[in-house]
């Protein structure tokens, strides 16, 4: 049945029959891998959850689970219609936001991903300010990397995501705003051996052990051009991390060394940047937003907050510059 089917044709079934609720309980399903406990989160009875799933699959003609005796499976039709399901409720919780706003002003969610170069200066300084002047707005904030955070993006699990702009190849479906460019320090702890040197080399630090952040983020790629352009391995003592605790308690532990963004530099006073030129330039930092998608005025108004706190921020910059 599922062969003979047109667009039109799924188009219509869905528009006919397709409820909200099944819509949140195929998300449940989805994640919890098994109906009885995704009836019970949502206060459905089992037998109304597997009903409505049922009645689903019968309208569309596929199925959209694999059944087994460990729980479900959600099948590439199941993937599909989860990950379209959850743009549809995150538009209809922008709606109800948006509606709320009209009628008392400021409240609203926001779902925040945010990497390594925003986490320690910009995003804590404009949840502050944010949570100043709207407090009614909710926060809630996941850490990560591109490769995880752009795709949770795409599905509607986070409505921005801060820090280094993703590479041209992770841009799909997303559009971009730049706030700064940043550039990089090579950081270590205070009388590492490093800092007795006047200056710095790539040899030196290709001898030493490293904090090297993973190989699908931007940093990594660029360290190892730049390494590679000096004819030098990258260093294969290191250890890979995002975590910006773990690192800074390495850091002042051992003798690692780390390359960082420099507002991650300057948050942390225990630490010298080494006078090195690793030739890497400066990255692009700002928020990317999923494109074609009417945002929420919270998330609208987050967005204001973060180009003004990061202006005020480049300003304190060149001041003491």
């Amino acid at each position: 049945m599922a062969g003979e089917a047109t667009p039109q044709v799924v188009e219509n079934r869905l528009l006919a029959r397709l409820k909200l609720r099944q819509l949140k309980l195929l998300i449940t399903v989805g994640e919890q891998r098994n109906i009885l406990r995704a009836a019970t989160l949502l206060n459905v009875a089992q037998p109304a959850a597997t009903k409505m799933i049922r009645d689903l699959e019968a309208t569309l003609g596929m199925q959209l689970f694999e059944r087994s005796s460990r729980g479900v499976t959600p099948t590439l039709y199941g993937d599909v219609i989860i990950r379209h399901a959850k743009l549809i409720l995150a538009q209809v919780r922008h709606a109800s936001e948006e509606l709320l706003s009209l009628r008392e002003g400021t409240t609203g969610k926001i779902a925040v991903g945010t990497l390594l170069a925003a986490a320690p200066s910009l995003l804590p300084r404009s949840i502050v300010a944010l949570k100043r002047e709207r407090p009614g707005i909710t926060v809630s904030v996941v850490e990560g990397t591109n490769d995880k955070l752009m795709p949770m993006l795409r599905v509607g699990d986070l409505d921005l995501v801060v820090g280094r702009l993703p590479e041209y190849r992770e841009r799909e479906g997303l559009v971009q705003e730049m706030l700064y460019d940043e550039p990089v320090s090579i950081v270590v702890r205070k009388d590492h051996p490093l800092t007795r040197l006047p200056t710095v080399t790539l040899a030196d630090l290709q001898a030493q052990d490293w904090i090297m952040p993973p190989p699908e983020t931007s940093l990594r790629r660029q360290l190892e051009e730049c390494f590679r352009k000096a004819k030098l391995e990258l260093p294969v003592r290191a250890v890979e991390s995002v975590s910006i605790l773990a690192n800074y308690a390495i850091l002042r532990e051992t003798d690692m060394v780390a390359a960082v963004p420099y507002q991650v530099a300057d948050a942390q006073h225990d630490l010298v940047r080494l006078p090195v030129n690793l030739e890497i330039g400066y990255g692009a930092v700002g928020v990317t937003l999923r494109e074609g998608v009417d945002r929420s005025p919270a998330t609208n108004y987050f967005v204001a907050v973060l180009k003004r706190v990061a202006a005020e921020s480049a300003a304190d910059h060149a001041g003491d510059g």
